[in-house]
């Protein structure tokens, strides 16, 4: 029996596709040798191309392999923000057979001594501006060699293009001899040895967020990331004439996958933000035609804040798109109604190297998951009994499929618990609650465990948080658990304002707007006013810190 998504699968799309024999960094030999002299990487106003992609990766691999004695399967802390010199780099590393282990450039100097720890990088290829964060750590443990990259070295300050402050830094002057500049590591003219590994090598280890505990490595393959790198092209229509804009972290698992890997195996041109400012993104898009976009949706409402932004400012867009959390109702609306575009959502995770679901691409639905990917199984369980689901009923969500990692670094025990076997088959647990409909779309519900508990009610607060989007007065929102004599704990809405309603709006009003709009356990019975949420470099709202914030605010007043 066909899975029910299947009667709403893309016309011209396979059900199933081989994945490549071969590595990832072939992927930039073929598109160098293909497309020469074709732009692979735009930084505001600088260039880089294909052929001289090829030729700054395989000099730095040369170096690593020559200078710093990296070996094959070695652990390599790549710690930058998006960059040239980001791509160039892991690019490197496969041509060097190593492992690249990309760091949110947020972490601070203890949090980056458990990645180096626990990864045994004596390598870190970083951005200039985190050396004061990382140094401490070079007589602290394994870490011996540091190459530092100015990103300013790879734009144009003649561009037309505004050149952000943090361009401008001069390169850096440094006497230690394990601190090397980027550029004196491309000018040694070391020439790598033999590309060895094979499909089934580690290449990758991500980190999980550490949300539930220190963050793990994920371990992945060559074929782990390809298997959704050449669907990823399949399923979007994609081709050499794509231009991509960057926004997303390449550190995190969608920004890397979805967007680097893609495109360089597509031949397609990569537009690169080093840090989101919604003015340059406009000028970017209109500048270099983009089209498609891969973004988080508070990017988008912050667009649509712009008082530069018009309906034709995203003229050039064939596509736009998203995951990570639920676009809101409102938002998705006038997105569609200012544009024609709709917001194609996808969900993945770092464990399945992005995309486990995607939205049909003619056929896409609103707050929805989308159907799984090419290659990719799903099923909603019951996440005590472990039991298939049907219908709309909500459990955790969990995958099977060849782009799931091989487990976690150094944690046999987590490895175990991550997955679970059905029917003769291996799903990963996402730890995700959803439920999927009559045609076979996914959607998110929750955490498994994010949820309020509210007179014995369960509540949502992804949900509450969609509802809230709708309010005029309302720009961002997130939804926490506080404590109540009554209730046991109610719901809480951290709220920022809209800037035209900064000073009208009332906690009280959009109390009673949310009553008309909820179920009576639902609605927020306390709004606090905030001038902005806390986020991550992915752009995601941090509710656990803020949940956090708000225990501890609790527990001191009793």
């Amino acid at each position: 029996m066909q899975p029910r998504h299947y009667q709403h699968w893309p016309k011209g799309v396979p059900y199933t596709l081989p994945v490549p024999q071969m590595t990832l960094y072939h992927n930039l030999d073929v598109a160098a040798a293909r497309y020469p002299e074709k732009t692979a990487l735009s930084y505001y106003g600088g260039r880089l191309a294909y052929r001289e992609l090829k030729q700054q990766a395989d000099a730095l691999a040369g170096y690593l392999q020559t200078r710093c004695d990296l070996k094959k399967g070695e652990r390599v802390l790549l710690y930058m923000q998006n960059s040239p010199q980001f791509v160039i780099a892991y690019y490197a590393l496969l041509r060097a057979d190593a492992v690249v282990v990309p760091v949110n450039p947020m972490n601070l100097t203890e949090e980056l001594r458990h990645y180096v720890d626990d990864a045994g990088t004596r390598i870190a290829l970083i951005g200039q501006e985190l050396l004061p964060r990382i140094a401490p750590l070079l007589a602290a443990g394994p870490l011996a060699w540091i190459i530092v990259a100015s990103y300013g070295e790879y734009a144009d300050p003649a561009s037309e293009l505004a050149q952000p402050d943090f361009l401008k830094l001069p390169p850096l002057e440094t006497d230690q001899p394990e601190v090397v500049r980027w550029r004196d590591a491309l000018k040694a003219g070391c020439v790598p040895s033999a590309h060895l590994a094979q499909p089934d090598d580690l290449c990758a280890m991500p980190y999980t967020s550490g949300t539930t505990g220190r963050p793990k490595g994920c371990m992945h393959t060559h074929r782990t990331l390809m298997a959704n790198v050449v669907p990823a092209g399949v399923w979007n229509r994609g081709s050499a004439e794509d231009v991509i804009l960057c926004v997303v972290p390449f550190f995190h698992i969608t920004g890397m996958v979805h967007l680097m890997h893609s495109a360089i195996y597509l031949g397609a041109e990569l537009v690169i933000m080093t840090r989101w400012d919604r003015e340059l993104a406009l000028k970017l898009i209109a500048h270099h035609r983009v089209t498609g976009w891969t973004n988080i949706p508070t990017m988008v409402i912050d667009l649509f804040a712009s008082p530069n932004f018009k309906a034709d400012s995203l003229a050039s867009l064939r596509g736009i798109a998203g995951g990570g959390a639920a676009m809101p109702e409102a938002v998705a609306k006038k997105l569609y109604d200012l544009t024609g575009l709709e917001f194609s959502e996808g969900y993945g995770l770092t464990e399945t190297s992005g995309a486990t679901h995607n939205n049909h691409p003619d056929r896409p639905k609103r707050q929805c998951l989308g159907i799984p990917f090419i290659n990719t199984e799903a099923l909603v369980i019951n996440p005590d009994s472990l039991v298939p689901l049907g219908v709309g009923e909500v459990g955790e969500i969990v995958s099977c499929g060849p782009q799931i990692f091989k487990g976690y670094w150094n944690d046999p025990r987590a490895t175990a618990q991550a997955f679970i076997d059905i029917g003769g088959k291996t799903y990963f647990r996402t730890g995700d609650l959803g439920r999927y409909d009559e045609e076979g779309y996914f959607f998110f519900v929750d955490r498994l465990k994010r949820m309020i508990n509210a007179s014995g009610f369960k509540v949502s607060p992804a949900e509450v948080e969609l509802f809230m989007y709708a309010h005029p007065d309302i720009q961002e929102v997130c939804v926490i658990g506080t404590g109540d004599a009554h209730r046991g704990e109610t719901v809480k809405a951290m709220v920022v304002l809209k800037a035209a309603s900064k000073g009208k709006a009332s906690a009280e009003g959009i109390i009673e707007w949310c009553k008309t709009h909820m179920a009576a356990y639902k609605y927020p019975r306390i709004i606090e006013f905030v001038d902005s949420l806390p986020k991550s470099a992915t752009g995601k709202v941090m509710w656990r810190a803020l949940q956090e914030q708000e225990s501890v605010r609790a527990r001191s007043k009793v």
